[in-house]
C-alpha cells in the first residue's frame, strides 16, 4: 500500500476494539473456572476438596505469571501483533482442551497450559493499543479495552446458569473454540503491526506505509548518541521504586479480583444460595468491573490513574466488608458486589493505565510484562488461600475480610505511586508526544 492511501479513520477505535473482543475471550477463559468448580467438587471420580480445587484454580494464574513475564521476549521477537494472535490460538486451544480431561491432573495442566497464553496476551496488547492511541487518550483507552476481561466474566456468569445444569460443565470449556472462529479470522485481517517494533527491527518502510494508512505521526530520529532506553531500566533508578510500586499493586489487586473470580460461587452457596443464585452473585461482580472500567476511565482521565486507583480500592475494601453483615439485604448484597467489581476491575485497569503513561514506549511492554508478571503471584495466591480458610471452617466472611484487607493494601501502595509520580517523571525519560525509538 502506497504512502498516500487515505489514512484510516480513528486508528485507536479499530486496534482497542479487535484487541478487546480478544480480552472478552481471555476474560472468559479466566472466569470460566470459577462457575464450574461447584460441580468440580462432585465430579465422580476426581475427589477434589476445597483446598486441592483452591489448588487447581491456581495453576491458570502461575501459567499467566509465565506467560506475562515472557511476554516482552515473545514480542519482541515476533512482533506485537503476532504476540497477540499467537497468544489468542494458544490459550484457545487448551482452554478448549479442559473439557476432554480425563482427570484433575490433566485438568490442571491445560490451565496450567492455557495461562501462558492468557498471561502472555494483556501485556502484548495493551502495548500495542498504547502506540496507536494518542497521549492524551492512552489511559482512556486502555482502561476501556481492559473491560473486555469482566465482560467476559459476566458471559461465562450467564451461560454457566444456563449451560451447566442441561449441558454440563465441560461445556463450558468448549465455549473457548469461539475465539478461533469469530475473533481470530478479524484480527489476522484487520490488526496492524507496532510502527515502533517494525522501525527497531529495520523495517522502516513497512512501519512508514502502516503509518501513513493509520494517520500516524511518525517519531523522530534519535541521535546516534542518545541514551538507549531498555527493558532492563525498569529495575534501574529512576524507574525501580514504581516499578516495584507497581507490581505490589498489582499482585494485591489480583489477589482480590481473581480470589472473588475463583470462590464467589462457592461462598455463596455454602451461605445457602442454589448454584443458580450463587451464579447470579459472580453475575452482579463482574457487570460492577465493566461499570468501573467505564468509571475508572473518565476519573482516570479526569483526576490522573494512580489517584484514581487508590480510591477505587478503598471502594472495594469497603464493599467486601459490607458483604460480611449480617443485616445487609438481599438487594444491598448485590450492591456491594458491583461495588466490589468497581473497585476491583477498575483498581486494576487504571495500574495498566497508569504504567502506559509513566514510561516510555521503548519499554513499556517490559513495564506492563513485570507488574502483570509479578502481580500474577497474587492470583496464584489467592485461589489456595481461599481453599485453605474453606477447608478448615474458617467461616465465609473470613474469605471476605481477607480480601478486603488486601485491597486496602493495594491502595496505600499506589497511594505512594501516587505522590510519587511527579517527581518520578521529572527523573524518568520523558515520554515524548509520540513514541521513542531506540537508535539502531
Amino acid at each position: 500500500m502506497s504512502p498516500t492511501t487515505p489514512p484510516v479513520a480513528r486508528p485507536a477505535l479499530l486496534v482497542t476494539a479487535l484487541c478487546w473482543l480478544i480480552v472478552v475471550f481471555d476474560g472468559y477463559d479466566l472466569i470460566v473456572y470459577g462457575t464450574v468448580v461447584p460441580r468440580l467438587l462432585e465430579e465422580p471420580g476426581w475427589e477434589l476438596t476445597q483446598s486441592s480445587a483452591g489448588f487447581l484454580g491456581s495453576l491458570a494464574f502461575l501459567g499467566m505469571l509465565l506467560g506475562a513475564l515472557a511476554a516482552g521476549a515473545l514480542a519482541d521477537r515476533i512482533g506485537r501483533r503476532g504476540a497477540v494472535l499467537g497468544c489468542t490460538v494458544w490459550f484457545s486451544v487448551f482452554t478448549a482442551l479442559c473439557a476432554l480431561a480425563p482427570s484433575p491432573g490433566t485438568f490442571g495442566a491445560f490451565r496450567l497450559l492455557a495461562g501462558l497464553g492468557l498471561g502472555g496476551l494483556v501485556p502484548s496488547a495493551n502495548a500495542l493499543v498504547a502506540e496507536y492511541a494518542s497521549p492524551a487518550r492512552r489511559s482512556l483507552v486502555a482502561t476501556l479495552m481492559m473491560s473486555g476481561v469482566p465482560i467476559g466474566g459476566s458471559i461465562a456468569a450467564v451461560l454457566g446458569i444456563w449451560v451447566i445444569p442441561g449441558y454440563g460443565w465441560r461445556t463450558m470449556f468448549a465455549v473457548a473454540l469461539l475465539a478461533l472462529v469469530v475473533v481470530l479470522p478479524l484480527a489476522v485481517r484487520w490488526l496492524p503491526e507496532s510502527p515502533v517494533w517494525l522501525r527497531a527491527k529495520g523495517r522502516v518502510a513497512e512501519a512508514e506505509r502502516i503509518e501513513a494508512r493509520f494517520g500516524l505521526t511518525a517519531p523522530p530520529a534519535a541521535p546516534a548518541d542518545a541514551d538507549r532506553v531498555t527493558a532492563g531500566d525498569i529495575l534501574r533508578r529512576p524507574l525501580r521504586t514504581p516499578s516495584v510500586l507497581f507490581a505490589l499493586a498489582t499482585a494485591a489487586t489480583l489477589f482480590t479480583w481473581y480470589g472473588l473470580g475463583t470462590w464467589l460461587p462457592q461462598l455463596m452457596r455454602q451461605s445457602g444460595y442454589e448454584l443458580g443464585s450463587a451464579l447470579t452473585f459472580l453475575l452482579a461482580l463482574n457487570l460492577g468491573a465493566v461499570l468501573g472500567s467505564l468509571l475508572t476511565a473518565y476519573f482516570g482521565v479526569r483526576f490522573g490513574p494512580a489517584r484514581a486507583a487508590a480510591v477505587a480500592a478503598l471502594v472495594a475494601c469497603l464493599a467486601l466488608l459490607g458483604v460480611t453483615l449480617a443485616t445487609l439485604p438481599l438487594a444491598g448484597l448485590y450492591g456491594a458486589l458491583v461495588l466490589a467489581g468497581i473497585g476491583t476491575h477498575g483498581t486494576q485497569c487504571l495500574i495498566l493505565a497508569a504504567i502506559a503513561d509513566r514510561y516510555p514506549a521503548a519499554v513499556r511492554g517490559a513495564a506492563l510484562g513485570f507488574a502483570l508478571g509479578v502481580g500474577r503471584v497474587g492470583a496464584v495466591v489467592a485461589p489456595q488461600v481461599g481453599g485453605w480458610m474453606l477447608a478448615r471452617d474458617l467461616g465465609v466472611d473470613a474469605n471476605f475480610v481477607v480480601f478486603a484487607a488486601v485491597a486496602a493494601i493495594a491502595g496505600l501502595l499506589l497511594h505512594l505511586i501516587a505522590r510519587r509520580q511527579r517527581a518520578d517523571v521529572t527523573d524518568a525519560t520523558p515520554e515524548p508526544t509520540t513514541p521513542t525509538v531506540p537508535a539502531t
